[in-house]
């Protein structure tokens, strides 16, 4: 099984709190936490920037999947946020709102709920994970 990605993401954090650099194929990310958390807020805190990954993978693959099917939909746009449950076993749960600029039927409707789940990023957020760590 290989790498998901080309290229590894690599982190950074030196003394000043909570300011992280994330560098990937051809540039970087800055990270921060909010002022509420110690933080001076320049850049998305890690779950922010979690949620934004699940948006814009679903906002990708709706996009192939209405191309492909040469539907006239201009623009698709997405609210995300989450709640957690901690009462038993640990859960979170993802609420993801999708509107579109134009009216879509209702059998395109249930369509493009089928396709939003099939993201790969909504795949990994649902299946096993491991996180393996090595010092």
């Amino acid at each position: 099984m290989g790498n998901l990605l080309e290229k590894d993401i690599v982190g950074t954090i030196g003394s000043q709190k909570y300011l992280c650099t994330i560098s990937w194929r051809n540039g970087q990310l800055i990270m921060d936490e909010p002022e509420s958390n110690g933080g001076k807020d320049i850049g998305p805190d890690p779950f922010s920037t979690l949620f934004a990954s699940l948006a814009g993978c679903t906002l990708a693959t709706l996009r192939m999947y209405i191309d492909r099917k040469g539907w006239n939909i201009p623009e698709i746009n997405i609210t995300l946020n989450a709640t957690q449950e901690l009462d038993g076993e640990f859960e979170t749960i993802f609420s993801r709102q999708i509107s579109f600029s134009t009216d879509i039927t209702q059998e395109q409707k249930e369509r493009l709920l089928l396709i939003a789940d099939k993201c790969p990023v909504s795949k990994i957020l649902k299946g096993k994970v491991t996180i393996n760590t090595l010092l």
